[in-house]
């Protein structure tokens, strides 16, 4: 129930932090914020569709990876019986 409960603290977290950085990030792009006030617009879809494109498929990768790396953990500790059983060599 604690793991439970600390598991769902951390992708609130995670959440939280992904969705409040992004309105920030994006203001600060100098030439983006020119672009963007001076064309029309289809070209302000177009550029809110390449941030997406640019955004989202690295997102999801590292959310992949997190995930993989989360579940493979398990594997590759030890427990205090298998430790003592290598320093009795």
């Amino acid at each position: 129930m604690v793991k439970l409960r600390l598991r769902l603290a951390w992708l609130a977290l995670a959440g939280l932090l992904l969705l409040t950085a992004a309105p920030a990030l994006s203001q600060s792009c100098a030439l983006c914020y020119t672009q963007a006030a001076s064309s029309g617009r289809r070209m302000i879809q177009a550029l809110q569709g390449g941030i997406l494109i640019l955004v989202v498929p690295p997102t999801l990768g590292s959310i992949g990876m997190i995930f993989v790396v989360y579940r493979k953990r398990n594997q590759t500790r030890r427990t205090d019986d298998d430790s003592e059983s290598v320093e009795d060599w």
